[in-house]
Parts: structure tokens; sequence; C-alpha cells
């Protein structure tokens, strides 16, 4: 199935959107709920797939198969949660994607805790065969290079641990404030972590209780600022966006400043405004924002702007290699990009004939619908194969879409 995209009446946008709820900070509270007994009232979590099967497996019994599907995050915080339940036996596995993404760096800093932790399949890949017991802890070094939830996973873990856990990270670290998010929130549910150079230590400690309501999802407001920035006008108002939200991803809002977006933050939320762009060389290392790359590869393309995006080396393990992705979409479109170096985009205006009715590929990966789409406005219409893969992070995207005046089309 694909869905066909068209533009509003004379390119402009008005609208108030409501955006779903952080899956970065759900998924979070939800272990961190769970480990402190289930006690607190967490509202407005996410309703998306990754939280989804996150609120499913933590209310299955302690033993049996647990099947996460394409969930990377729900994959990696899991296995960290159920390696320190005691009791549990069970086996962690998901779809045919997740089950190539490496996740031996996790497994064997884990094992070196205590951890019971066997590979069901191929070896450093789910599915996993957990069975849960108390975890002694420690000393452990781990590389920070590859992916942050490996990190925010035994972090989350760690007040169970015996003896606690100092944790050393190697190497450069990326998508830190995902880190500092982890932490942020575990300081409000009571437990207290200490970071200095390259190491974090999580004395044992029992979670407290938290009733809170989860912001609205940073990342997801990005594409209403590549909205915005491609519209012949635009004005866009988001509630329960704040600024000083623990998402890493409200950086969006300075990121998109010299592609011609003012946010004017507000009470209950912020409001976007279209202006012109100050930059038509846009160089930035997203080392720290990885999954806004996507948006903003696309918005840089379409508004002629050249950029050089660095940082973006753990691109390659995320639902699919978003580097070759994009390099292959954007292709399509007429635009060509390179990887001057692993773990960087570029383009230099260079062009390459367009299809004349592009259909983007999403590879299962629900950024790639929802960064493309927007191109609409600079083109008669766009072709959106798989559409259904924003389900993952952004359920009700297409009818934001529709409610904001976009045409969305399906076609067999």
């Amino acid at each position: 199935m694909q869905y066909r995209i068209t533009a509003p009446l004379a390119n402009r946008i008005n609208q108030e959107i409501t955006l779903p709820a952080s899956k970065s900070i759900s998924n979070r509270v939800l272990i961190m709920n769970a480990m402190g007994g289930s006690k607190g009232h967490i509202g407005n979590i996410a309703h998306c797939d990754d939280t989804d099967v996150m609120v499913k497996a933590l209310a299955q019994p302690a033993h049996g198969t647990i099947d996460i599907g394409a969930a990377g995050t729900a994959m990696r915080f899991l296995t960290a949660y159920l390696s320190q339940k005691a009791g549990e036996d069970c086996l962690l596995t998901g779809s045919e994607r997740m089950k190539k993404r490496p996740i031996s760096i996790l497994v064997e800093a884990l094992r070196q805790v205590g951890a019971d932790i066997e590979y069901a399949g191929e070896e450093g890949f789910p599915p996993l065969h957990i069975r849960g017991k108390k975890l002694k802890g420690g000393k452990v070094s781990l590389d920070g290079s590859v992916s942050s939830q490996y990190i925010s996973a035994l972090l989350m873990a760690a007040p169970a641990m015996q003896d606690g856990l100092q944790l050393t990270l190697e190497n450069k670290t990326v998508s830190r404030p995902y880190i500092q998010m982890t932490l942020q929130l575990m300081k409000q549910f009571g437990v207290a972590s200490k970071w200095e150079e390259n190491q974090i230590s999580v004395g044992p400690q029992d979670y407290g209780f938290l009733n809170m309501e989860v912001e609205s999802d940073w990342s997801a407001s990005s594409y209403w600022y590549q909205l915005c920035a491609l519209a012949q006008e635009g004005e866009v108002t988001l509630p329960r966006l704040y600024a000083d939200s623990v998402q890493g991803d409200s950086h969006i809002a300075s990121l998109f400043e010299p592609l011609g977006i003012a946010t004017s933050f507000e009470k209950n939320g912020i409001k976007l405004i279209k202006k012109a762009p100050t930059t038509t060389n846009y160089v930035v290392n997203l080392v720290e924002q990885p999954d806004l790359a996507q948006t903003l590869v696309v918005t840089c393309c379409l508004l002629n702007i050249h950029f050089t995006f660095s940082g973006l080396d753990n691109l390659k393990i995320k639902e699919t290699d978003r580097i070759a992705a994009l390099i292959t979409e954007m292709s399509r479109l007429g635009y060509r990009l390179t990887e001057p170096q692993p773990g960087s985009l570029a383009w230099e205006g260079e062009h390459c004939p367009a299809e004349q009715q592009p259909v983007i590929g999403t590879y299962k990966d629900h950024r790639m619908a929802m960064a493309f789409a927007p191109a609409c406005l600079l083109l008669d219409c766009i072709r959106i194969e798989d559409p259904a893969v924003v389900s993952k992070s952004y359920p009700k995207y297409w009818e934001d879409l529709k409610k904001a005046g976009f045409g969305v089309e399906e076609i067999e």
C-alpha cells in the first residue's frame, strides 16, 4: 500500500497540533516505575508500537516468550530489566530485523555484573534467553560510541545491583542527552547518581514512586518544524513542549533557526513561525541528535541549502541503515548525497535525474515516512510506501497532516 500526499491550498499551514507523548520518557519511566513496585501514576503515556510493547511486556508473567517486534528501545531496556528481576525466565525476541541488530555489548556488560543471559540464535544478536537474578554489580567498561540505549539500560538496572554500578564510558559517547535524560528521570524517582568525566556511578538504592504526566515528543515536533520551513507561510502551535525539557531533541528549536523557523515558548507549549532562512551552507555535528538527521537532510535539500552533517555513526544500526536509505531515496527526488567519511552525510548542490512520480521506500522505518512526506510542499505530490510504519512513534501522523489541510490518499 502507498499514500499519495499533496500540499494544502496555497501551501499555507496554520494549525494547532497535539503531538504524541514522548516515547523516550515513557519507556524510561515505565521501567523505573516497575522497578519501584509500580506504585506511581504515570499519565499521558505514549501510545505507539515502541511503548505499547513495553507496557505489554511489563504486564506479562515472569516466564515464557516476550516478543517486542521492531522496538529496539524495548529490546535493550528489557534485557537489563529482566536480567535483574529474580525468578524471571523468558525468551526475549523480536522481528527479523531485530534479530540482525547487535546487542552483544549490552549482554557482555550485564554478564560482567552477574546476569544469566544466553543467545538463543546467532551469537551476539537476539533472541535472548534471560534468567533473572539479583545482580552483583561493580565496575564495568562500555563502548559509548555505539548506542546510548545500552548505557541507559544498565543505569536503570543499577540501583537494584548488590554493589551498585561504576560505569566507565570508553571512546566518544553518542547521544549524551539521552543518558542525561535517564539520570534526570532516575533522580525524580529518588535515585542518586554521579557523572564525572567518563564515569557514571549509581549506588545500591530503591526507586521511590512518582506521579507524573509525560510531556509531548520533541522528536515528533521536528516534522512540524520541517513542514513550516517548506511551506509558503506557516504558523503551528504545539502544546506540552517546554524549554526546560529533559529531551535532547528539544535542540530542534535551535537547529531550525538557520532554516527559517522561530520558536516562541509560551505558557502551555510552543509556537512555530515561518521566516526566511539565514544560511546557504549548513554544517552541524548531530552526534547528540541523530534521530533528527532525516528531517534535516530532506529540509535542506528542498530549500537548496548545502549541508554537511557529522556524528551519524549509529544511524547504520537503526531500524535500517539510515545513511544508505537517505542517499537512495533523495536520489529519487534528484539530489545526489555523499558520505564524505563514515558517519557523515553531505550535499554540495549536485543533482541527478529525478523520478517523475517518486515513491519513497520506508524500509520499515517510521522516520523515513515522516521526513519525506513534507516534500509534497515543493513537489506536485509524493508517494510514501508502507505508510503504516509511523505507528512506531507517531500513529496519528497522517491524521494530523489531514487536519492541517494536506491530501492523504490511499493507493493500492
